[in-house]
């Protein structure tokens, strides 16, 4: 039971809400990928990269909360729990240990790139139902494929 009612139709809603539940764990793993590698890189980049990898994080979270307060908006609960996100992430899993500074540009290179790639799938899935959602996807997109050229430029 629903203590909002939604603007959707059934149909639209249940699109909707998966579209936005996966952006929501996309955004909440990637933070912690994000963070882990943070933690633990080394190298002759460590300070740029160290630095790089927080502004991954602060657009993660920020996104997260605007996509889980969307799904709320709609009468979707949004389920951020660490065993839904472990469960149910596309992110690979960052290796224990020390990350190399090009490893780490590798990993965020990696790790942005399904995350875009399963954004743009929402997008498209967004567009008739719900324009408000589609648009935040669209925004959220944009830096994350920002994020993803800088550390393309990293490895270049």
């Amino acid at each position: 039971m629903s203590v909002v009612k939604s603007p959707l139709s059934e149909t639209d809603l249940k699109s909707v809400g998966e579209a936005l539940q996966g952006a929501l764990v996309d955004l909440v793993d990637l933070s912690l990928v994000a963070k882990q590698v943070h933690w633990n890189v080394v190298g002759p980049r460590f300070r740029s990269v160290h630095l790089q990898l927080d502004e991954v994080v602060d657009t993660a979270r920020q996104h997260s909360d605007t996509v889980a307060e969307r799904a709320s908006a709609l009468g979707v609960n949004p389920d951020g729990r660490s065993g839904t996100i472990a469960r149910t992430t596309a992110i690979d899993s960052v290796p224990e240990g020390w990350v190399k500074d090009v490893d780490a540009v590798r990993t965020l290179v990696d790790a942005l790139g399904v995350v875009i790639g399963r954004m743009r799938e929402r997008i498209e899935v967004t567009g008739d139902p719900d324009p408000v959602s589609q648009d935040i996807l669209i925004a959220l997109t944009a830096d994350l494929e920002k994020h993803a050229w800088m550390f393309q430029a990293e490895s270049a």
